[in-house]
């Protein structure tokens, strides 16, 4: 009998520190929320070359002001094909195929200045880019 009582006496143990455990995990998660305020910039453009000289003129302003900059992260080329008839009636199975190629790349400037961000909108980036900015 005395065997049947330790593993019982052991059994209540292993289940104890468990429990303890997960009270501990709970309360390192309520106690490690920190707000962070983050500028998203989403660049576009349909030349990878262009793309890359303005997301450089980007990270250069952004690097005069000393903020902290993550990326710039490449997203995948979005592709959008047409096809088009070469002509009509008899040859109308010879077709012509298009497409459009948008290159993307994403920048995260973290806790950016008031600064920061007028010389940001003062920017003057190349024709055929697209930037969309976001709060965060």
């Amino acid at each position: 009998m005395s065997e049947i009582e330790t593993k019982t006496e052991t059994s209540k143990k292993v289940t104890a520190k468990k429990v303890a455990v997960k009270k501990t995990t709970v309360k390192k998660e309520s106690s490690s929320k920190v707000e962070v305020n983050k500028l998203r910039i989403l660049v576009r453009a349909y030349e990878p070359k262009v793309l890359d000289i303005s997301v450089k003129q980007i990270i250069d302003t952004a690097k005069k002001y000393e903020a902290e900059i993550l990326g710039p992260v490449p997203l995948p080329t979005e592709i959008k094909k047409y096809t088009v008839n070469r002509s009509t009636f008899i040859y109308k199975n010879a077709r012509e195929q298009f497409e459009m190629r948008t290159h993307k790349r994403i920048i995260d400037i973290i806790n950016p200045n008031p600064k920061l961000i007028e010389a940001l909108t003062n920017l003057s980036l190349p024709s055929g880019v697209d930037v969309d900015v976001k709060m965060g």
